[in-house]
């Protein structure tokens, strides 16, 4: 990736996909859901984001006698909505059939030839649990508080390390934003959770883009993110064991854990402009601005997180519940509580690999493309 001004100015000019100003034709057309799975019971978590099923089966959906096309729609449905919650216990879905539906929504939905799951660069690390079944996966990420604390052991600037509140903003995140080509969709099944605390919560990076002012939005768009995350090289070489090398796709390799992405990002299946490497624990800084600039722009985007409340959908866990959702729009934190009540939170995870983000100039946010009010 390019390091210097003129490179990152050139790197943008690829992001941008080649188009002239003024473009009028999409990079990709948008997808159009067929409505194969307009039959499941549902309800939208708020106007803006989410959707929850609260009877569905996700192995009814994939052994469907039309599986691949209610697959196809569930995904556009993801990407439309940000986020779909499972409530219904998935206790009959194996751990083969969640990384295959995590390959398929990527697979229908247009996921670059060569790209798959994810491997996690520290799945090398013995301080990984194990799954229920007492093996490891490398395309499965297991979520735990407990073991994530020894993992990340190495990471500078975790939040409550000195004794003070922990800062929750410092969770917000789109998964593997430190690769060249990060997640397109990940899929979380939590296998065990407490009576309360854990929750997770999405923000629809469409409506932070729609809530700023055009002129504001406009300018975000020049503007590129280093996603550096350092802490796979020093967890790595503290451990002594491999990091895992490529990572679901062949621009994933090594030790290159320094991408720059657009600030301002083109979903590829929806065509709708999302706010996408901008705050939270992957990125690093924001270029082609001054670093006082740099924090500006993160407070704002941070600022318009948490005192919008309607952009937001959260998930109180309950066993065997699940959520699946697009990385290329939207943000999501973990609440980090669990340490003030009795029992554990262990999580399945799997994420598929998408292309490397771009903005294209062609592309509208979501409220001009639906004809919704501005505000």
């Amino acid at each position: 990736m390019a390091s210097t001004l003129n490179g990152r100015t050139e790197h943008h000019s690829k992001l941008l996909n080649g188009h002239a100003n003024g473009a009028s034709e999409l990079r990709r057309e948008p997808l159009k859901n067929s409505g194969s799975i307009d039959h499941l019971d549902y309800v939208d978590v708020t106007p803006i984001i989410g959707r929850e099923y609260p009877t569905a089966k996700i192995t009814d959906i994939l052994h469907a006698p039309n599986s691949e096309q209610q697959l196809r729609d569930l995904a556009i449905t993801i990407c439309e909505r940000g986020v779909v919650f499972f409530r219904a216990p998935q206790d009959d879905l194996t751990i083969e059939e969640q990384k295959q539906v995590t390959y398929l929504l990527g697979k229908l939905t247009g996921r670059p030839e060569g790209h798959g799951l994810h491997v996690h660069p520290l799945y090398n690390d013995p301080h990984n649990i194990l799954m229920a079944n007492g093996k490891t996966d490398p395309n499965i990420y297991m979520i735990n508080s407990e073991v994530s604390r020894k993992i990340y052991k190495t990471m500078k600037g975790r939040p409550g390390e000195n004794g003070e509140p922990r800062d929750q903003a410092w969770e917000w995140h789109s998964d593997a934003l430190f690769e060249n080509c990060p997640s397109d969709f990940s899929f979380l099944r939590i296998q065990e959770t407490p009576p309360s605390g854990g929750d997770t919560l999405w923000c629809s990076g469409y409506e932070l883009y729609d809530r700023m002012s055009p002129s504001f939005r406009s300018y975000l768009e020049t503007l590129t993110a280093t996603c550096a995350q350092p802490v796979f090289q020093s967890a790595s070489e503290a451990g002594g064991y491999e990091m895992m090398s490529p990572r679901g796709s062949p621009l994933n390799k090594g030790f290159d854990f320094a991408p720059v992405h657009p600030v301002v990002r083109t979903h590829p299946v929806t065509g709708w402009k999302s706010i996408f490497a901008s705050v939270g624990l992957h990125v690093s800084r924001i270029n082609e601005v001054h670093k006082y600039e740099d924090q500006l722009i993160r407070d704002y985007v941070m600022r318009l997180i948490t005192r919008n409340h309607d952009c937001i959908a959260r998930m109180h866990w309950t066993k065997q519940s699940c959520a699946i959702w697009s990385n290329a729009c939207t943000l999501h934190a973990a609440t980090t509580d669990i340490h003030l009540v009795e029992g554990r939170r262990v999580g399945v995870r799997a994420s598929g690999i998408g292309e490397v983000p771009y903005l294209d100039p062609a592309s509208t946010g979501r409220r001009e493309a639906l004809g919704w009010p501005q505000n």
